[in-house]
């Protein structure tokens, strides 16, 4: 036990020391954090994969609000056999506008759900923004109500400089 807690101490101090050393070369300064929602549009094409057991689906979807463009993704879902237990991972490549600023952005979901207990994170995939997204981070949550979209995006835009 000790010695665990020794090598994550050792682990730890380095990396503080890293991000110490970066700091000196990199300033990076924290814009606003914004919170946007909208609307969104999904279609959800099954794929057949005869020799893997988890379902493959393409994910095209069209948002609305002050995210607006399109997303492309894949998704891996499978169920279990107990009642209510499943799980499923998408990437999903965002093109257009985020509050008036033009690039793409790739978002990683990841759900679990556990007897009907459901746990879902989505989260920008860190240095994936281009152009004027460049330096985006941030999370998504997803509402269903009514039978329609929502999506809740909490969203930093860094903006990073070399000394």
């Amino acid at each position: 036990m000790v010695l665990a807690i020794v090598v994550f101490a050792s682990i730890s101090c380095t990396s503080f020391s890293n991000v110490e050393q970066k700091s000196k070369i990199d300033t990076i300064s924290l814009e606003n954090v914004m919170t946007i929602k909208g609307e969104f549009e999904v279609n959800l094409i099954p794929q057949t994969d005869d020799e893997f057991e988890a379902g493959r689906t393409t994910v095209d979807k069209k948002y609305y609000g002050d995210l607006e463009g399109i997303g492309k993704g894949q998704m891996l879902s499978v169920r279990t056999s107990a009642e209510g237990s499943a799980g499923y991972v998408v990437i999903e490549h965002v093109t257009g506008t985020l509050s008036g600023r033009s690039g793409s952005f790739t978002l990683q979901h990841s759900g679990i759900m556990n007897r009907g207990e459901s746990k879902l994170t989505i989260s920008v995939v860190p240095d994936s923004g281009t152009d004027e997204l460049s330096g985006l981070s941030g999370d998504m949550n997803i509402i269903i109500s009514e039978g329609k979209h929502f999506y809740e995006f909490t969203y930093t835009l860094d903006s990073i400089t070399k000394d």
